[in-house]
C-alpha cells in the first residue's frame, strides 16, 4: 500500500469523524439570592432558551455579605429553578458551594443537533417561482373568465 494513499485515507477519516461531532458549549446564569420574581421569571426564560437551543446551562448564585451565612436560601433558589425547567434538561452536578458562589449545571435532554433542527421554523415554505402553475392554468381562474361567464349564464337571463 502507498503510504501516500494511506495518509490522505486517514485525513478523510479523521474529517467524517469531526463532521459528526458536536461542540459543547456551557452558558452561564448568575443569580443573586435575593431576586425579584420578575427577574427570576427573566433568568429562567433565558435558562430555557439555552437549553431549547442544546447547550448546557450553569447556573451560579452569588452570595455577598451576611448573605453567605445562608447558603439554603440559595439551595432553594437552584431547587426551584431546576423544578420549573425539568421538562427541558436535567441537573448534571448538584448544588454545591465554591467560596462565596454556589453553582449547579443543568444539561438539555437532547442532543444539540436536534434542538436546532427543532428551533428553525419549518412549519412556512416560500414556495418556487419555477414550480408554480400559472394562474391560467388553474381550474379557479378557468372559471372566472368572461366567456366562461357568458356560457354559464341561462339564455333567459341574456334575453
Amino acid at each position: 500500500m502507498d503510504y501516500g494513499k494511506f495518509k490522505y485515507e486517514a485525513a478523510v477519516k479523521a474529517r467524517e469523524s469531526r463532521k459528526n461531532q458536536t461542540q459543547t458549549i456551557v452558558k452561564e446564569i448568575k443569580l443573586r439570592p435575593k431576586i425579584d420574581p420578575h427577574d427570576y421569571g427573566t433568568k429562567k426564560g433565558h435558562v430555557e432558551r439555552f437549553l431549547k437551543a442544546g447547550d448546557k446551562v450553569k447556573v451560579t448564585i452569588m452570595f455577598r455579605g451576611r448573605e453567605q451565612s445562608r447558603p439554603e436560601l440559595g439551595f432553594r433558589l437552584l431547587q426551584r429553578l431546576a423544578d420549573d425547567v425539568g421538562d427541558l434538561g436535567f441537573v448534571e452536578s448538584q448544588p454545591k458551594q465554591d467560596g462565596r458562589n454556589m453553582i449547579m449545571v443543568i444539561g438539555p435532554h437532547r442532543k444539540k443537533s436536534e434542538g436546532k433542527a427543532t428551533a428553525q421554523p419549518s412549519g412556512r415554505q416560500v414556495p418556487s417561482p419555477r414550480g408554480a402553475a400559472a394562474p391560467e392554468d388553474t381550474p379557479e381562474s378557468q372559471e372566472r373568465t368572461p366567456a366562461s361567464k357568458a356560457a354559464s349564464q341561462p339564455a333567459s337571463a341574456e334575453a
